[in-house]
């Protein structure tokens, strides 16, 4: 398992070494020790799925307000996925800078997202599955969000969305007084 740390610290892409023979393959999606070699979170109490019929499916930008933020690492397991993580951390020096990477069924990969960050995603196939697991449970009430096309954040998106849910539609724009991430 490779830990390739991205241009926000604290963001991994997870890169699973699969070992291929005549049936397929086989993959380690999770080890504990190695997380924690990595300095990353072990324990993850709740996880989730989602599933997108259509491409240019768009969720996001999501987020849990403090002290209740999520570790999040999200895979592919159908279909692709441009994911966006942007940081939300007070006193960050990248407050507010994103870095979005392609997930895959075909590479495996999975994006490690540390707490104080929003998460969203667009699909880029039809019938695409995205899964999660969560460093901390959803906490009712805590739940926050702003536009995925933001113009304090910037987000370049591959491809502009053809389906999102009316409240990722409709969220405001992030403030830049925002502290609760």
């Amino acid at each position: 398992m490779r830990f390739v740390e991205q241009d926000l610290p604290g963001v991994f892409l997870i890169a699973p070494d699969r070992l291929h023979h005549d049936r397929g393959f086989f993959v380690r999606t999770f080890d504990e020790a190695e997380y924690a070699g990595a300095g990353l979170q072990t324990q993850y109490p709740q996880g989730n799925a989602s599933w997108n019929r259509a491409k240019h499916t768009l969720r996001g930008m999501h987020y849990q307000a403090a002290p209740h933020g999520e570790v999040k690492i999200v895979s592919c397991s159908a279909g692709a996925i441009f994911d966006v993580a942007v940081d939300l951390r007070a006193g960050s020096p990248t407050r507010f800078d994103w870095v979005g990477v392609e997930l895959s069924a075909a590479t495996g990969t999975q994006l490690y997202i540390p707490a104080g960050f929003a998460h969203g995603y667009l699909t880029l196939a039809d019938a695409t599955e995205v899964r999660y697991r969560m460093g901390t449970s959803y906490v009712p009430g805590l739940g926050r969000g702003f536009r995925f096309d933001d113009p304090l954040i910037g987000i370049e998106w591959p491809a502009p969305p053809t389906v999102i849910a009316e409240r990722d539609r409709t969220y405001p724009d992030l403030s830049p007084e925002v502290d609760d991430a």
